[in-house]
């Protein structure tokens, strides 16, 4: 490898470490003139992709201060070799230009009438497998519908002396929503969220069911997509991609 191709892996690695810098003391957000480690290890507690790159970013921090401070205008002291340099810029651009949830492909989110009936509600959630059934009414999301609140209506009626479990068949689905569970088990973001933010909020919240994806990021917008457990390994795959 020649002095120049050298050169220039050591002005792309400087270029990413303070692109990382710059964006680990933003997630941070705290006083003080921290070292780029300690930004690193305080970082890693609240944003996934820097716990997931740890031990690299602590390795880079040496590697840099051995560029800056043993070289001189005539002899780099330290030269990152492609692979690392592309592994700092790699992590430099997750931090810095993260992949967005517009970049996933919209699914065709099956929702059901708020007038329709508890009935119709199991129906569809079994014929299409979704364990998440949106509930709209007058063209806008009322809520979701899920697996866990069906039973729950239906194991309190059944355990009522006077059960009836026809007429709770018949009620419309919207009588069984619960305002409570739209802020317990889902999490509302817009196409212009991060793919990380989706990933965080089922790493914050081990309850949540699904991130719902919506034109603004509200609640009452129609759904362009809804993102569940399942779906978190493509979610790394496109990260590191």
């Amino acid at each position: 490898m020649n002095d120049h191709t050298n050169t220039s892996n050591a002005f792309r690695f400087i270029s990413a470490y303070n692109v990382i810098d710059g964006r680990l003391r933003s997630i941070y957000r705290g006083k003080g003139n921290l070292q780029f480690t300690d930004l690193v290890r305080r970082c890693a507690d609240i944003n996934k992709t820097v716990r997931r790159h740890e031990e690299d970013l602590a390795a880079f921090a040496r590697l840099r201060n051995a560029i800056v401070h043993q070289s001189t205008t005539e002899r780099i002291i330290a030269e990152p070799c492609d692979e690392v340099t592309e592994q700092i810029e790699h992590i430099a651009r997750l931090l810095s230009q993260p992949p967005l949830l517009s970049a996933l492909k919209e699914r065709s989110v099956t929702g059901i009438d708020a007038e329709a009936t508890l009935r119709e509600a199991i129906v569809r959630a079994a014929k299409t497998g979704y364990s998440n059934l949106p509930v709209y009414r007058g063209g806008r999301m009322a809520g979701i519908l899920n697996d866990r609140r069906i039973v729950r209506a239906l194991g309190e009626e059944l355990r009522a002396e006077d059960a009836d479990l026809e007429e709770l068949l018949s009620l419309p689905c919207e009588r069984i929503l619960h305002e409570e569970d739209m802020l317990r088990f889902y999490c509302v973001l817009s196409p212009m969220d991060t793919i990380q933010e989706a990933i965080d909020a089922f790493e914050n919240n081990r309850k949540l069911l699904a991130v719902v994806v919506t034109e603004h990021g509200r609640l009452g917008e129609n759904i362009l997509n809804i993102i569940v457990p399942a779906d978190l390994p493509r979610l790394w795959e496109m990260l590191e991609e």
